[in-house]
C-alpha cells in the first residue's frame, strides 16, 4: 500500500478544506483561535475589542492571507461560537460577509467528567475548534448547533417572553428574598443586539434610546422597544418607591442625630482622636465577636445539661461565668 492510500484511509484527517475559527466573547474582548492548512495543527489566538466587527473580519482577511502563502490555496472560513449573551448578531454580520458561522449549545459539548477540569478563555476556545472539526467531520452526537432566527423572528419571541417575565416578577414581588434587579433585565436586553455601553439609570434614558443602533446596524424591533419602555416604567416606580422610602428614613434619624449632636462634647483641639471609629471598627468587632461566642457557648449549656455535670472535666472552667438564666456574667451586646 503507498503512503497516499495510507493518507486517505485514515481514520483522522489531517488535511483541512477551511480555516476553523471559534470565537470566546466578553464583554471586554473576543478571543479568536483558529486552525489554518498549512500551520502544522498549531492554533493561534489573537484579541480583538469587543464589538470591533471591523477588526474581527481584518483579522479573518489576514488568517486567509497567510493560508495562501503557505498552500497557494484560497481557504473558507468557517466560524462557531457559544450560545450567550451576545445573541446571534454576529452571526448575522458573519453570514452577510459570506462567511460559514454556526452557533452551539455550550451545554451539548462533551466534556471529561473524571476530575474537576480548570475553565479559561484558552481551553474553551480550543474546545470549539475541535467540537467543530468533528462536527464538520459528520460525527454524530458530538454537538448541538442552534439554528439563529431571523430579526423579525426574534422580535416576535418578545411577547410570550416578556410576559413569562411579568410572571415571574410577580412572585418575586411576593417573596422578596426572589426580587432581582431589573437593571441587568435592560442591559441584557440590549447587549443581546450587540450594545454595551447604555447606562439604563441615567436621566436621558428614554432620548438615548430611541437613536441606538444594534451591531450591525439595523434599528431595534418595534417590541424590543416597547418592553424596554415598559421595563423604564417599572424602573422608574421603583427609584420612586426607593426615594421615598429614603426620605422617610431620614425624617425618623435626623432628630435622634440632632439630639446626639448637641449633647455631644466638644473635642478639644489638641486632644487626638480615638483611633478606632465607633462603627466598624476593629474593636467594635472584636467586642462584637466575643459577645456573639459567649451567647452561643450560653444557648449550648442550656441545651444540653450534662455540659455543666461534675462529670464533665470541662465544666470547671467554664461554670466560673456561667450562670442560669446566662445573664449576669455576659455584658450586653456592643453596637456595631
Amino acid at each position: 500500500m503507498s503512503l497516499d492510500a495510507r493518507e486517505e484511509t485514515a481514520a483522522i484527517r489531517t488535511h483541512f478544506g477551511a480555516i476553523f475559527v471559534s470565537l470566546e466573547l466578553s464583554r471586554s474582548h473576543w478571543l479568536i483561535t483558529s486552525l489554518s492548512p498549512g500551520g502544522r495543527e498549531k492554533m493561534s489566538r489573537h484579541s480583538v475589542p469587543a464589538g470591533d466587527v471591523a477588526g474581527l473580519l481584518a483579522r479573518f482577511a489576514e488568517l486567509r492571507g497567510k493560508a495562501v502563502a503557505r498552500t497557494g490555496t484560497s481557504y473558507p472560513i468557517i466560524v462557531i461560537q457559544e450560545a450567550g449573551l451576545d445573541g446571534f448578531w454576529i452571526a448575522r454580520v458573519l453570514r452577510r460577509e459570506g462567511i460559514e458561522s454556526h452557533v452551539v449549545d455550550a451545554a451539548s459539548i462533551a466534556v471529561s467528567r473524571r476530575r474537576r477540569r480548570a475553565k479559561t478563555d484558552k481551553i474553551d476556545g480550543e474546545a470549539l475548534v475541535r467540537a467543530l472539526l468533528a462536527f464538520k467531520r459528520g460525527e454524530p452526537r458530538v454537538c448541538s448547533m442552534v439554528r439563529a432566527p431571523t430579526p423579525e423572528e426574534e422580535d416576535r419571541r418578545r411577547i410570550c417572553r416578556e410576559r413569562q417575565a411579568l410572571t415571574a416578577e410577580r412572585v418575586r414581588h411576593v417573596n422578596p428574598r426572589r426580587m432581582r434587579s431589573i437593571r441587568p433585565v435592560i442591559k441584557g436586553l440590549l447587549f443581546s443586539q450587540g450594545i454595551g455601553d447604555y447606562e439604563p439609570l441615567r436621566r436621558d434614558r428614554r432620548r438615548k434610546l430611541a437613536s441606538l443602533r444594534a451591531g450591525d446596524g439595523r434599528a431595534l424591533g418595534p417590541n424590543l422597544k416597547a418592553q424596554i419602555g415598559r421595563e423604564f416604567d417599572r424602573l422608574e416606580l421603583l427609584l420612586e418607591q426607593i426615594a421615598a422610602v429614603e426620605a422617610a428614613r431620614d425624617g425618623l434619624l435626623a432628630p435622634a442625630v440632632e439630639a446626639e449632636a448637641a449633647s455631644a462634647p466638644t473635642p478639644s483641639p489638641a486632644r487626638r482622636s480615638t483611633p478606632c471609629s465607633p462603627k466598624n471598627s476593629p474593636c467594635a468587632r472584636t467586642a462584637a465577636s466575643k459577645w456573639r461566642s459567649k451567647w452561643r457557648s450560653c444557648l449550648r449549656s442550656r441545651r444540653s445539661p450534662a455540659s455543666t455535670s461534675p462529670s464533665n472535666p470541662r465544666s470547671t472552667r467554664t461554670a466560673s461565668w456561667r450562670s442560669p438564666d446566662c445573664s449576669s456574667s455576659i455584658a450586653p451586646r456592643p453596637s456595631t
